[in-house]
């Protein structure tokens, strides 16, 4: 199947839609680091992508046009994917971070996810998310998994141990 004329390259219509699972901040401030995470199940974005995409619609109030991603991490690189009756770019670039989505409209506004790998384990994940969601987060999305991983470090040996954590321990997490 190809879209318009004189585009060659196929075009990819969704399956149905999954339920994604996200995790919004409490604002789309344009200051806020990230908007919120999103940890799909698969590397298949023809699968995981329709279901985001609607979950960003119903958020932002309005069709999303465009998702970019980094390249690396996914199973396949579809240009364009057909989602609720329209098409939606997708863009895979280099420079990218492999962990960060960025969802626009008409190219005026961004939305910028956090990424959580598929194959993360649950508690990583969920403490990852709730660290892009969180209000105060200053993290980057490329730091964010390092970030989550060495606060539940941390929160472990503290419930082991709560003498064994130094103020100079917790400071450079808490940024």
């Amino acid at each position: 199947m190809t879209s318009a004329a004189g585009d060659r390259r196929p075009m990819t219509r969704a399956p149905a839609p999954l339920a994604p699972r996200l995790r919004w901040g409490p604002s789309l401030s344009r200051s806020a680091v990230l908007h919120g995470a999103w940890w799909p199940r698969s590397t298949d974005p023809i699968e995981e992508l329709p279901g985001l995409i609607l979950a960003i619609d119903d958020r932002r109030g309005g069709p999303v046009t465009c998702i970019m991603l980094g390249l690396s991490g996914w199973d396949a690189r579809p240009p364009r994917l057909r989602v609720a009756g329209r098409l939606i770019r997708l863009g895979w670039f280099t420079t990218q971070p492999s962990n960060l989505l960025t969802a626009s409209w008409d190219n005026r506004y961004n939305i910028e996810l956090l990424v959580v790998p598929s194959a993360t384990n649950v508690p990583l994940a969920e403490a990852a998310m709730a660290l892009a969601a969180d209000a105060a987060n200053t993290v980057p999305a490329p730091d964010i998994l390092t970030t989550a991983a060495g606060q539940a470090a941390q929160a472990e040996m503290a419930a082991e141990d709560p003498s064994a954590i130094s103020q100079e321990m917790i400071r450079p997490l808490s940024r």
